[in-house]
């Protein structure tokens, strides 16, 4: 049977049946996106730190409007095409759409970059810098690297461990791995018998039940090397342990019950008796022995296991991983060090202090940063400087009220933020080399150019780690705003890849059905349009909502 008005539309309407069903597909598309920009709006008004304002760089974004809006474009044109028979130009139109798709993307991907590869750090007192991580580096200077062939970032908590002992039933399976990985990479270059193992401590003995043939089984012996295999077979044995003496116990409770019960006939209550408890010492014969934790010696050690500060919990002689592994040794000093620090951030800091009855910029002038880094201190009397410059000029502009106060005042981010930009600007005044114009226009797409402007636009901080409030690239994990921003433009870069992907296929695979039916091609491709412009219009909200505002 034959589907009515797949290629030509109803008389009453004028709709065909793809286009009914875009329309609702759109419609849902609306509630989606429109809940996003409400949870937006909600958050940015209940937000209880200061919200992020400007802080995307706009070309990109800018240039990514007027990309869609031209794709837009040339999609009408490709479908005007169809619609007049010209299919060369129909190829020309689609193609220039899908390219200016592909633009649009990579933009995006040079955008997000960017954001996963800059650090945010926020110390206790509130003070936030971001920047760029060190890397370690060893004695020839080279970068250090991990057993995966990564630099290893001075972001991360290490331990001279000389044992580590795991929890049997909780222990993270690829921990094994890592820990393993770095003892054998730590163990490049040296001789067999000065290379560090990772050995079992002690033998693992268990202790059997009263009736069993024999009165213990040993599970593993002292000097068996730490892997996934010896762990699971540890954990099975500890597990049986576990359910035999459940099962015992749950017997011997369910007989106290029955002597409870007979001795209190007719009574209320009877199953709370304080009679009512397990004789431990009469079913201890009847129960094997569990093996909560296990121990493993470093020999040839200690080794410096490291981990990230989201992972490790350090302690001076013990440090506990999140699955409850232990690492025992000394706590290595590993404090957090951006080798390039590109913005300085004193409005949580000052929202705090106003909060506490404190006046903003005597909080900011007691702040570890300033008291401990002359950069800092200089660069917050230069930019007071600015923000007097400011304030005059603004009264200058605007004038001021009956009372005397100025109309315009400089907003929180002006007060107490330093960009990378005005950290530039305080390099080139104080005698720093201009830099060209190619250097700069680069710089809004892919950040500050730390190499060309060197240490004394973005210096070395070094933070020790009781100083670290939170620190995370700048992910969904760094606040909320960044939350919702990699949400909403993922959800509409996948978007764009899906609408291009369909415009690509009625280009590249459509040429069969134009000569079958070239109405039939000009209806997917308006459908393909209408979800095409609908892409743009979302891009027409998120650009000034997340960019500009």
């Amino acid at each position: 049977m034959e589907i009515p008005y797949v290629v030509s539309a109803r008389k009453d309407t004028g709709l065909f049946n793809s286009k009914i069903a875009i329309w609702l597909f759109l419609a849902s598309e609306v509630m989606l996106f429109g809940g996003f920009f409400s949870a937006y709006v909600f958050l940015r008004i209940g937000a209880d730190y200061p919200w992020p304002e400007r802080t995307l760089p706009v070309l990109p974004g800018l240039i990514n409007t007027f990309v869609l809006i031209g794709s837009s474009v040339t999609v009408v044109f490709a479908w005007a095409s169809l619609k007049l028979r010209q299919w060369r130009k129909f190829q020309i139109y689609m193609g220039i759409t899908i390219a200016c798709a592909a633009i649009f993307m990579v933009l995006k991907a040079i955008e997000y970059n960017v954001k996963l590869g800059h650090q945010g750090v926020r110390l206790t007192d509130y003070t936030i810098l971001e920047g760029h991580l060190k890397y370690e580096t060893g004695a020839d200077g080279e970068y250090a690297r991990d057993h995966r062939g990564k630099k290893v970032e001075q972001n991360n908590l290490s331990v001279a461990a000389t044992a580590v002992q795991f929890n049997s039933v909780r222990y993270y399976k690829p921990w094994i791995d890592e820990i393993l990985a770095q003892v054998e990479h730590q163990n490049a270059g040296r001789p067999d018998e000065q290379r560090a193992k990772v050995v079992l401590a002690d033998d693992i003995v268990v202790k059997l039940p009263h009736g069993e043939a024999a009165e213990s089984k040993t599970i593993a012996s002292a000097g068996e090397p730490l892997s996934r295999e010896l762990m699971k077979r540890i954990q099975n044995e500890h597990l049986e342990s576990r359910r035999l003496n459940s099962r015992r116990r749950t017997v011997a409770l369910r007989s106290e019950w029955a002597d409870a019960k007979a001795a209190n006939p007719d009574a209320k209550g009877w199953e709370l008796a304080p009679g009512v408890n397990i004789d431990g010492e009469a079913l201890e014969p009847h129960l094997r022995s569990e093996i909560p934790n296990v121990l493993f010696n470093i020999v040839n050690g200690p080794a410096r296991l490291y981990f990230g500060p989201r992972h490790l919990r350090q302690g001076e002689t013990q440090s506990r991983l999140r699955d409850d592994t232990q690492l025992i040794g000394a706590m290595i000093s590993s404090p957090l060090v951006l080798e390039y620090v590109d913005a300085i951030d004193f409005q949580h800091l000052a929202m705090r202090a106003v909060e506490r009855g404190i006046d903003p910029i005597e909080a900011i002038e007691n702040s570890w940063l300033i008291q401990n880094h002359p950069f800092a201190r200089d660069a917050w009397d230069w930019h007071q400087r600015k923000v007097v410059a400011l304030e005059e000029r603004l009264r200058a502009d605007y004038g001021t009220r009956a009372d005397g106060s100025p109309r315009r005042v400089p907003t929180n981010k002006e007060r107490y933020r330093i960009g990378w930009k005005e950290l530039a600007e305080k390099a080139e005044e104080e005698g720093g080399a201009g830099l060209s114009y190619f250097v700069g226009m680069s710089e809004e797409f892919m950040g500050p150019n730390y190499a060309a402007r060197g240490s004394a636009a973005f210096p070395e901080i070094s933070i020790p780690r009781e100083r670290v409030g939170f620190a995370s690239k700048f992910t969904p994990a760094w606040n909320t705003y960044y939350a919702i921003y990699f949400t909403i433009t993922g959800l509409h870069g996948l978007h764009v890849i899906g609408g291009a992907i369909v415009l690509g296929y009625y280009l590249f695979c459509g040429r069969q059905m134009y000569l079958t039916n070239p109405e039939w091609l000009a209806n997917r491709v308006e459908v393909g349009g209408l979800f095409w412009h609908f892409v743009d219009l979302v891009w027409i909200f998120v650009f000034p909502i997340l960019y500009l505002m």
